[in-house]
């Protein structure tokens, strides 16, 4: 049930799956037979009161394994067990099925895409996290909404794409782009009412691009009540709570987001709001060793580095903080304090005035 809340995904049903439970089945006959692309198989064992369920995902088509763990608990708590089961299941395997599609989206030859295709690499581009990557899915998501006019999540993640060039410093004509993400935003909003993608995607772009945040906080809130296991909208509901001032439940909700996803290959983005929450909190060494972590893995981000920067300056760590900085402006030699309040949408006014200040502290240029 948890998996067919994806969009994305489509989910056979369990009457159809059962009829091979308990016999020893060639996976890709699985595939064949139900026409699915990936099976999610496991089973549960009894022992003196405890249980122990096994999961693993598999590739139909090559029978190559993607994921596989195991969970124990109490047979007296099935249900907790159930839940917790459930959610690990979907953070967990979210991001491998899109890591193994991206991958079967490149080995097709262009002529051969359709909306979807495009949209994947899209995705495959903002994986990148680089000024090229960045415009590669721009370029492809046009390239899906061109094919599918009605696709809300190509609509989303282009929105998003937008909210990556910012963070990268890559924004070159700021109003039209942030109006562009608006318009990307509202209209994934309006085709995917019910899409928890398209939702908290669009509604991330408005919160933290546009300035629409309270509309944009409410945007990623329903897609949470559509699909609770969306480690993204986890991620981007502690950004949008941190930046309004809401500090230790953004921590709840980016630390909620790590167990769902704890493999992420995005992590990064995890440790850089972490980060500004802690920053928000005034917890400046708990922010710092958060962007650390994040710029350990992305030197060049600009976000985080401003980030560490920022909480740096405020710990007492002035070498830390100017390093930080330095590498923000070999990126970005034009970066100014008048950009600061650009950086991240920041609602009260006094953490605006103390995010100004420790970047200046830190030597960002007036």
């Amino acid at each position: 049930t948890a998996l067919s809340r994806m969009r994305s995904l489509i989910v056979i049903a369990r009457n159809s799956s059962f009829q091979y439970k308990g016999r020893s089945v060639d996976v890709k006959q699985v595939g064949r037979e139900l026409g699915v692309r990936y099976v999610l198989e496991g089973s549960v064992r009894k022992s003196a009161g405890r249980l122990r369920i096994t999961g693993q995902l598999i590739d139909a088509e090559t029978g190559a394994h993607l994921w596989a763990d195991r969970f124990d608990g109490d047979r007296e708590d099935i249900f907790d067990l159930q839940d917790q089961v459930t959610a690990r299941v979907v953070g967990a395997i979210a991001p491998k099925l899109e890591e193994a599609e991206i991958e079967r989206v490149t080995r097709k030859p262009t002529a051969s895409l359709d909306a979807y295709d495009y949209f994947l690499r899209g995705m495959a581009g903002l994986h990148k996290w680089s000024r090229e990557g960045n415009e590669e899915a721009l370029a492809h998501f046009y390239r899906a909404i061109d094919l599918d006019p009605n696709f809300a999540t190509a609509h989303g993640l282009a929105a998003r794409a937008y909210v990556q060039r910012n963070a990268g410093g890559w924004i070159a004509d700021r109003p039209r782009e942030v109006g562009e993400a608006r318009r990307l935003a509202r209209r994934a909003v309006e085709l995917g009412h019910d899409d928890a993608v398209a939702l908290c995607t669009a509604g991330f772009a408005l919160a933290d691009l546009v300035g629409e945040v309270e509309d944009g906080d409410a945007f990623i809130e329903k897609a949470l009540s559509l699909n609770p296991n969306l480690a993204w909208a986890w991620l981007y509901s502690g950004w949008v709570k941190a930046g309004t001032g809401r500090p230790d439940l953004a921590v709840e909700h980016i630390a909620r987001a790590r167990r769902l996803s704890p493999n992420d290959p995005q992590d990064f983005s995890i440790h850089t709001a972490m980060g500004f929450a802690h920053f928000v909190a005034g917890r400046y060494e708990e922010g710092m060793a958060s962007a650390q972590a994040a710029v350990r893995d992305r030197p060049g981000y600009q976000l985080a580095n401003c980030i560490l920067a920022a909480n740096a300056a405020l710990a007492g760590q002035p070498i830390e903080a100017r390093k930080a900085i330095e590498r923000v402006l070999k990126a970005t030699p034009g970066l100014r304090m008048a950009d600061a309040r650009f950086l991240q949408t920041i609602g009260r006014a006094e953490d605006l005035a103390r995010w100004a200040e420790a970047l200046r502290m830190a030597g960002l240029p007036e």
